[in-house]
């Protein structure tokens, strides 16, 4: 028997249960991993090992290890530092900047900041929320219940363009789009650097290994997913060059982590490395340039421009571009103005 169940005693352990599992008196001898895997929702067998080792899987009260094996009449517990929360996603009134919208589908253009479906320390304020509020009754894909309509993301601090289905046909429609790698996306962004040509990245991408926030890249698929972008240059600005990303395959982080790969990571992107002067002079002029032009877009320079697709019922193409957010707009105007004088001085 599974249920979802209510808190600890607080004071005491500062733990709350999120799940607990009262074995079958018939049950034969099973690891605990293995037992858990065919009975909780989502759950890998690596995730289940990681929150073993962490003390979250408690039996009878008392941690266990991953090789402990389930036995008749075993009360299993999840536990963890944080209140379980409901899977429901409440309805917000938050203003969105809507481009298109049709009987099918709704095109969203993102502002930097908004997380886009609820999880874990962001429950509200999210895109799916908005959504929830704009829209009755949006389509699930099986095994999202948090994030209806959604058929692909883009990071909290990423701007840029979304496609939203609104019915079961468009997001079945969608989804195979993106499975067969035929919707168009493009991405501007700034990077450190003097990229020399265009260029192609491709390699699996998977959790880092030291740092579950960030991915990293492999070489084998044992590790991670098979991601491809390919990239051109639009401008280069001495220390920095804007670029255009084009996304054949759709992985976490994915245009973070192949710029990050190839030693060109993201203007200001703290957790690829970023946020530091990676390129540039000495001087303290130059350091006090790069720390106003943070301060204007205090986030990864990556903006979703282009959103391109076949419509889910007229099976016409539809194509979407904004420009710049006004803070991507100012930290390149800044770094153009700072190019131009360079240029000036050496060619005097």
């Amino acid at each position: 028997m599974t249920e979802q169940i209510g808190s600890q005693d607080q004071e005491e352990q500062e733990l709350f249960e999120h799940l607990r599992i009262e074995v079958d008196k018939g049950q034969a001898l099973l690891r605990i991993d293995k037992y858990l895997m065919n009975r909780v929702e989502n759950a890998t067998r690596s995730k289940i090992q990681h929150a073993i080792e962490a003390g979250s899987v408690m039996v009878n009260g008392k941690e266990i290890k991953a090789s402990y094996k389930v036995r008749p009449d075993d009360v299993i517990t999840l536990v963890l530092p944080d209140p379980p929360r409901d899977n429901e996603v409440y309805p917000e009134n938050i203003p969105l900047d809507i481009k298109y919208e049709d009987d099918d589908v709704l095109i969203v253009n993102k502002e930097a900041g908004m997380v886009v479906h609820p999880g874990y320390n962001n429950y509200t304020g999210t895109l799916v929320n908005a959504l929830t509020y704009h829209i009755q009754q949006l389509p699930q894909l099986p095994g999202n219940s948090d994030r209806p309509g959604l058929v692909h993301r883009i990071d909290k601090d990423t701007s840029g363009l979304l496609v939203i289905a609104k019915n079961e046909k468009s997001m079945a429609f969608l989804a195979k789009q993106f499975f067969d790698h035929s919707i168009t996306r493009k991405y501007i962004a700034l990077v450190w650097g003097d990229l020399k040509e265009d260029g192609t990245i491709t390699g699996y991408i998977g959790r880092h290994l030291k740092d579950r926030r960030i991915m990293a890249m492999y070489d084998s698929e044992d590790k991670g997913r098979w991601s491809v972008t390919h990239y051109r240059v639009l401008e280069r600005l001495g220390y920095v060059t804007l670029i255009e990303c084009q996304l054949e395959t759709g992985r976490t982080h994915q245009i973070r982590t192949h710029m990050q790969s190839i030693g060109h990571p993201l203007f200001n992107d703290a957790m690829y490395g970023g946020d530091k002067i990676l390129k540039g002079t000495v001087f303290s002029k130059y350091k006090q340039f790069v720390d106003n032009c943070f301060s204007l877009l205090p986030r990864q320079a990556l903006h979703a421009q282009v959103l391109g697709f076949i419509h889910p019922s007229t099976k016409e193409n539809m194509y979407f571009e904004v420009p710049f957010p006004e803070d991507f707009r100012l930290a390149l105007e800044k770094w153009r103005g700072y190019a131009a004088n360079s240029m000036a001085i050496e060619n005097d």
